[in-house]
């Protein structure tokens, strides 16, 4: 069986570059930062919109994201609300963060990271997303590749000029990342 896989690896393997859509029902940023030292401060992008080259045989890839800033979501309307204010988000005067990436890592034939650019309330930053998991797979209805995964990083907010209400709440942010593509 370990055979059949790696030859069918192999011959898709071989093939040029291959181009992915995000699919918006199964791609959700999650975010995560302490709150008065005393509890977590959890919310979720709704909406992410993009792309994804890979080329498998040459171990490299591409991928362009973009996050409208109003979609965030904490479960609490009125929280939800202070966060797209001028002083965090700021999403009137930036309805959109960026994150668009040229390098991919392999570990051997799997997948290890993606380094790119972040941008946020109009800084750029390096940013690098960590791969907990990622795998591609063949659907029956309608016959298609979908590839996906699990993604993480952290960065430091105050690094785009969100500064407001430190040190109280965390300047550091995690973020989960669950991506999944669908071949075009």
């Amino acid at each position: 069986m370990a055979f059949f896989a790696s030859v069918l690896f192999a011959t898709s393997a071989a093939a040029e570059p291959q181009n992915f859509v995000l699919d918006a029902a199964h791609t959700h940023a999650h975010f995560e930062l302490k709150h008065f030292g005393t509890s977590t401060i959890r919310g979720r992008f709704d909406v992410i919109d993009g792309s994804i080259t890979l080329d498998r045989a040459a171990r490299t890839g591409s991928a362009s994201m973009s996050i409208p800033t109003a979609s965030v979501s904490t479960g609490f309307a009125p929280f939800d609300g202070i966060i797209r204010g001028t002083y965090l988000l700021g999403t009137a005067q930036h309805p959109t963060a960026y994150f668009v990436a040229q390098r991919f890592g392999f570990d051997g034939d799997r997948l290890a990271s993606v380094t790119g650019e972040f941008t946020l309330r109009g800084t750029s930053r390096p940013l690098t997303l960590r791969a907990l998991r990622f795998s591609c797979r063949m659907t029956d209805e309608p016959a298609r590749e979908v590839c996906g995964g699990d993604f993480e990083t952290e960065f430091l907010r105050s690094d785009f000029g969100i500064t407001h209400s430190l040190p109280f709440v965390a300047d550091r942010v995690r973020v989960q990342l669950q991506i999944e593509a669908v071949r075009q």
